[in-house]
């Protein structure tokens, strides 16, 4: 068994639990709160956890009494003497009101061959998951789900390094994070060529996020923690509001990797730090003021932003304008529609270094368009590598060529975006495409849909037969 097979059938389980009034979110905040257990288990640091409040004492009991232990293990695990573990545990509560389906989903957990999984495994098992959480768009998980062929293809060009500090603002699950430290672990053999002293600091301060909501936070600590990341006592992830105060306590970075929330400020009200020099409700041009301003002198930065934030007018201007002159803009992707969990939503990824002097930095900027003319992606048209294999070559190119108004890359100097208002929403191509072409699946597609549904399908007749006391075999 795979991991696919294992996302599959944990998926599967959702099902059983949507009986009890359990949201695809809630399930995957709920499997993280038991697969924490197994896994402590499994990886043989289950002595982390406080004494009698381990996946052993909690699955050797069975229906109310396992029920009522679990909610008592809650309280306990919250309050255990290991920060990160007291972390992930932070407020943690269950939604399962029926002790059957706890039960049967302690009881599915241990069925699986745990024994054929290593960590990097178990790691790609709990994206897996993440990533179907994100897909069901109905349960407005997908916005803290970047695709992760967008995020591997931005740190590959970013290059993180051994010994950078590297920051997400808005860290959601910590696909970025997790991708830089991926790029980091290939470069140097897992770590095998570094150091000691390296090593602790690549596994302990090297890199830092910020989540606001509290299940996210906690769905990011155990992913972090999945792929032998620990940071500080608290965790790699902070929970905190990066707008308000907590986020001025950011320290400055070599490197900023992030897809801020969209959208404005709740009640329409301005970030609460005071350190900003141009307030706005707007949540990306807030994000963006704190990323620019957080970089180290020669640090740099890939964030995805909406359109909106490269031609909205008066403060939007002002930011852009002093972007432009303590960075160096140099890049911007105009993304396709329809990869993220909002389908009409336009979207770029604006690359940029920070200069030493905090004028006149961007002497020119070079726009490639990714988004005229191409598929209607969606569940059915992934997004994947090979749809960035062109730009990663024109970006990594030592010469790059202007591919004038037929072409996808083109450069703009400073000189012209300021004659055309500071605007940086700058499209030449003309995009034959038709907005309401039939999204065909793929075969391959076509066979994942089946066999999760399949596997959806044994589920429910296994509980039924259960319920009936058909013996299931």
């Amino acid at each position: 068994m795979n991991t696919n097979d294992i996302v599959s059938k944990l998926w599967g389980l959702c099902n059983i639990l949507k009986d009890d009034g359990i949201t695809y979110h809630q399930y995957v905040t709920e499997l993280t709160l038991l697969i924490f257990l197994k896994m402590a288990k499994e990886t043989g640091v289950d002595t982390r956890l406080p004494d009698g409040y381990r996946w052993d004492d909690l699955s050797s009991l069975d229906g109310i009494e396992q029920h009522h232990f679990y909610r008592k293990m809650l309280v306990e695990l919250e309050s255990a003497d290991d920060k990160l573990v007291s972390a992930i545990y932070q407020g943690a509560h269950t939604n399962i009101r029926e002790p059957k389906y706890l039960a049967q989903l302690i009881d599915d957990i241990n069925k699986l061959e745990w024994y054929a999984l290593d960590r990097d495994d178990l790691g790609d098992m709990y994206e897996g998951l993440l990533e179907k959480n994100a897909n069901e768009t109905k349960s407005g998980a997908g916005q803290y789900f970047t695709p992760r062929v967008l995020i591997n293809s931005i740190v590959k060009l970013m290059k993180p390094q051994v010994g950078e500090v590297i920051q997400d603002p808005a860290a959601g699950t910590a696909g970025f994070l997790l991708s830089a430290d991926s790029y980091i672990r290939k470069a140097t053999s897992d770590y095998f060529d570094l150091e000691e002293a390296q090593i602790s600091f690549q596994k302990n301060k090297a890199y830092i996020g910020m989540e606001l909501v509290p299940d996210t936070h906690r769905l990011a600590l155990m992913n972090t923690m999945l792929h032998d990341l620990e940071g500080d006592e608290n965790g790699v992830i902070r929970l905190g509001n990066t707008l308000a105060s907590e986020g001025q306590k950011l320290p400055k970075v070599d490197l900023m990797l992030s897809n801020p929330p969209f959208g404005t400020k709740k009640g329409g009200g301005l970030p609460s730090r005071d350190d900003f020099t141009y307030p706005t409700s707007n949540k990306q041009l807030a994000f963006l003021q704190h990323i620019y301003r957080g970089l180290k002198a020669g640090g740099r930065a890939a964030v995805v932003l909406p359109d909106n934030v490269l031609f909205e007018g008066n403060i939007g201007k002002q930011i852009r304008q002093d972007l432009m002159n303590k960075c160096n803009l140099h890049t911007i992707l105009r993304l396709p529609i329809g990869i993220f969990y909002a389908q009409g939503v336009k979207t770029n990824v604006l690359f940029f270094e920070r200069g030493k002097l905090d004028t006149n930095n961007t002497k020119e900027t070079w726009v490639y368009d990714l988004r005229a003319n191409m598929p209607k992606f969606g569940k059915r048209t992934p997004l994947t590598d090979k749809h960035f294999t062109e730009f990663e070559k024109a970006y990594e190119s030592k010469k790059r060529i202007d591919e004038g108004v037929t072409g996808r890359f083109r450069c703009f100097s400073r000189k012209y975006i300021s004659e055309h208002d500071d605007s940086l929403d700058i499209s030449w191509m003309k995009d034959d495409s038709l907005e309401n072409s039939i999204d065909l699946p793929t075969p391959d597609i076509l066979a994942t849909e089946a066999k999760e549904e399949l596997s959806a399908a044994i589920s429910e007749l296994e509980e039924l037969m259960t319920q009936l006391g058909i013996e299931v075999e």
